[in-house]
């Protein structure tokens, strides 16, 4: 997963509106299906009801990157009810996944 600043992930969510928030799921999305998640077309997204369906998907996907570090309530939850503040909290957990173990295990 990309490193990327938890700060900046919430402040660039709240200056452009929300914008970033769809950017930066995109973009994790795609990273998490690179590691093996099979989190479905961010399409999804903008449907309403199946956003949240995908949104749930999502955080599978978290809780099977992160090693379980945040459980797939818990990041439904993050995304769900705290947007800006939740992804920061869910990037900050992106930047302590030992990545090097996951790429070996995947690879196995």
């Amino acid at each position: 997963m990309t490193k990327r600043s938890p700060i900046a992930v919430f402040f660039l969510s709240i200056f452009t509106l929300g914008i970033y928030i769809i950017v930066w799921r995109v973009k994790t999305k795609g990273e998490m299906n690179r590691l093996g998640s099979n989190v479905p077309t961010a399409w999804l997204m903008i449907i309403p009801f199946v956003n949240i369906w995908w949104l749930w998907e999502y955080a599978g996907a978290v809780e099977k990157t992160t090693n379980k570090a945040l459980s797939q309530v818990v990041a439904f939850i993050l995304l769900a009810l705290l947007s800006a503040i939740g992804d920061a909290i869910i990037q900050d957990a992106f930047n302590k996944v030992d990545l090097v173990s996951r790429v070996e295990v995947a690879a196995a």
